[in-house]
């Protein structure tokens, strides 16, 4: 069969409309596959949120279990001063309140400066930072026994932690004792 040019006048407005419903089916076509990859973009992104949510809030559950497990160790860390700034002053007070009352004959005390502890091994402090400062102490003691009266005085009387590194002692003639100690005021602080 073959067409004239009187069958194409005829036929152009029915090829035109195949035409237009092809190109519109490729266009739907086509915007639907860009539709259903944005929908499985946006699907997976909130999938992400949702996992960042249950994640976070597990860490609100935990961190609400450990508070309760822990707030009341910490409000006696804080009682105690050992959380927060370095308390140099009420050492000092504390040490000359001790002086007063003295447990031994005589003492003397050097506190250095505050620095940060650094661990040889890797250690988890958790929020903090451990701060330390060495303190070294010397004594004239008439028997050992008042080294131990002293360091119950410190415990008792000034807030804090200190931490007991070594001590020495050496006779210094025949009724007295001459002792050296060395040790650290320990002071947690926040990093945040």
């Amino acid at each position: 069969m073959k067409l004239s040019k009187a069958d194409f006048l005829l036929l152009r407005w029915s090829l035109a409309a195949i035409c237009g419903a092809v190109l519109g089916s490729m266009l739907i076509f086509y915007g639907s596959i860009a539709y259903a990859q944005s929908s499985k973009n946006e699907h997976l992104k909130a999938q992400r949120m949702l996992n960042d949510a249950h994640g976070s809030l597990a860490l609100a559950r935990q961190d609400k279990e450990n508070m309760g497990k822990y707030a009341n160790e910490y409000a006696v860390l804080l009682k105690q001063r050992i959380i927060g700034d370095d308390q140099r002053l009420d050492w000092v007070e504390g040490l000359e309140h001790i002086r007063r009352h003295s447990p031994v004959l005589s003492f003397s005390y050097q506190i250095a400066p505050q620095r940060i502890y650094l661990s040889p091994t890797p250690m988890d402090s958790g929020n903090f930072n451990i701060h330390y400062s060495e303190m070294k102490l010397q004594f004239e003691l008439l028997h050992e026994r008042q080294l131990f009266n002293f360091f119950a005085a410190l415990q008792a009387h000034i807030k804090g932690h200190y931490h007991l590194e070594s001590c020495s002692l050496q006779r210094s003639g025949e009724t007295r004792l001459k002792a050296e100690c060395n040790g650290n005021w320990i002071t947690l602080k926040k990093r945040s």
